[in-house]
C-alpha cells in the first residue's frame, strides 16, 4: 500500500485539473491517480481507484460537485472530499458541508493554502479558505444570539468546558492536530474529547453539529 496521499481531480476544465495536478506531484508524499470532467466520472473513479481524497469542483456537467457528494455519501462511501470552487457564497458553503463535504476551496487560494487544505483533511481535519469559517460562526451566532435555547441538553449530554473550547475550534474548522495546538494537549487528547463531544450531542458531521449548537444555545 502507498504511503502516499492518493488523489483524485474531478473538474470540467482540462487546464484546471493540469495545474492542480502540477502542484501536487511537486510534492513528495501526494499522487493523482485519476481524474474525472464530470459528476458521474467523477464517481466512478471514486467507486473503482479508491483514493484517499477526492478534489471537486463545485459545478460541473451531469453532477454537480454537491450532488456528488450526497450520492457518495448515500452509498456511505466516506472518501475524504474537497470542494473547489470560485464562489465564497453562504449557500455554496452551507451545502457543500450539509452534503457531507471535509473542506471548501477557493480556486484562487495559494499554493502555500492548497497544500495546507490537502494534508489537513488528509490527516482527518476540515478546511474552510479565507473566511469561509466564519459563515459557520455566523450562521451559529445568528441563530443564536439574544435567543433562549429551544430545549435542554439531558444530564448525560452536559458537555464539560474543555468541551465547549474543542466545540469552538471545531466551528472555526480547525482539525484535530490545530485543535491540540491550541489547546496544548496531544492530538490523541483532542480526537478523544471530539468523539465524546459528537457522541454526546448525537451528531455524525460537522453541519449537525453546528445546528446542535444553536439549538441548545451552547456558545
Amino acid at each position: 500500500m502507498s504511503d502516499k496521499i492518493q488523489v483524485v481531480l474531478a473538474d470540467d476544465h482540462v487546464f484546471v485539473r493540469d495545474g492542480i495536478k502540477s502542484l501536487l506531484e511537486n510534492e513528495a508524499n501526494i499522487t493523482v491517480i485519476g481524474e474525472a470532467t464530470d459528476g458521474v466520472e467523477a464517481i466512478t473513479a471514486i467507486e473503482e481507484l479508491k483514493p484517499d481524497l477526492l478534489i471537486l469542483d463545485i459545478r460541473m456537467p451531469n453532477l454537480t460537485g454537491i450532488e456528488v457528494v450526497e450520492q457518495l455519501r448515500g452509498k456511505n462511501n466516506f472518501v475524504k472530499i474537497i470542494m473547489l470552487s470560485m464562489h465564497e457564497s453562504e449557500e455554496y458553503v452551507l451545502k457543500s458541508i450539509q452534503a457531507g463535504a471535509d473542506g471548501y476551496l477557493l480556486k484562487g487560494s495559494s499554493k502555500e493554502e492548497f497544500l495546507k487544505a490537502v494534508h489537513t483533511v488528509s490527516n482527518g481535519g476540515k478546511y474552510f479558505s479565507g473566511d469561509i469559517s466564519s459563515i459557520l460562526i455566523g450562521q451559529l451566532t445568528h441563530s443564536s444570539i439574544n435567543t433562549e435555547p429551544k430545549q435542554t441538553l439531558g444530564e448525560e449530554q452536559v458537555i464539560t468546558k474543555r468541551e465547549k473550547e474543542i466545540l469552538k475550534l471545531l466551528l472555526s474548522g480547525k482539525g484535530n492536530k490545530e485543535i491540540a495546538e491550541a489547546l496544548d494537549i496531544s492530538k490523541r487528547t483532542a480526537e478523544v474529547h471530539r468523539f465524546n463531544l459528537m457522541k454526546k450531542l448525537k451528531v455524525k458531521n460537522l453541519m449537525e453539529l453546528s445546528n446542535k449548537a444553536a439549538e441548545y444555545a451552547l456558545l
